[in-house]
C-alpha cells in the first residue's frame, strides 16, 4: 500500500466533510417538507326500502295468542338499522273489528346486513281479545293482517 501524503490526507478530509454536508442537507430537506391537499367523495343519493316480513301462526281464536315472526330483507349495499314500530291490525270483514285484537313487536334496533334476504328481527304475539259480552263470530274465516313499519 502506498503511503498517504499530506496532500492526499487534506483531500480525504475535505471529501469527507463535503459528504457529511451534502448528506446533512439532504436529511434537512427531507424532514422540512410541507404540503397540502384535499379530497371528496359523493355520498349515495338514495337507498331502497328494507322489506319487513310478518308471519302469523294460523288458527287465530278468541283468547289464544298466536306467534308473530318478524324478518327483514335489505337490498342495499350497506347495513341498515331497523327498529320496529307498533303493529297495526286490519281485517277483511267489516264486522270483525281491528280493535278486538292486540299485536306486539320486539323492541330495540336490529342490524340488517347489506344484501340480506332473511334477517330475524324477533317475535311478538297476535291475540283476539276474548269478550264475554260481544259476539266475535264475524272474525271466523276473516283474514287478519298485521302491518308493521320501522322507525
Amino acid at each position: 500500500m502506498r503511503p498517504m501524503t499530506k496532500k492526499n490526507k487534506i483531500a480525504a478530509v475535505a471529501a469527507s466533510a463535503a459528504l457529511v454536508a451534502v448528506g446533512g442537507g439532504a436529511a434537512y430537506a427531507y424532514w422540512s417538507t410541507t404540503g397540502s391537499g384535499n379530497g371528496s367523495a359523493a355520498a349515495q343519493s338514495s337507498t331502497s326500502p328494507v322489506t319487513i316480513n310478518v308471519t302469523v301462526a294460523p288458527g287465530v281464536a278468541p283468547g289464544t295468542p298466536k306467534a308473530i315472526t318478524y324478518t327483514a330483507a335489505n337490498p342495499n349495499a350497506s347495513n341498515t338499522q331497523v327498529t320496529l314500530a307498533d303493529p297495526v291490525v286490519t281485517t277483511s270483514d267489516a264486522g270483525c273489528l281491528p280493535g278486538w285484537f292486540s299485536a306486539t313487536a320486539p323492541g330495540g334496533a336490529t342490524n340488517v346486513p347489506a344484501n340480506a334476504t332473511t334477517t330475524p328481527l324477533g317475535s311478538g304475539t297476535l291475540t283476539l281479545n276474548d269478550s264475554a259480552t260481544v259476539d266475535q263470530s264475524a272474525c271466523k274465516g276473516a283474514t287478519i293482517t298485521v302491518t308493521v313499519g320501522s322507525n
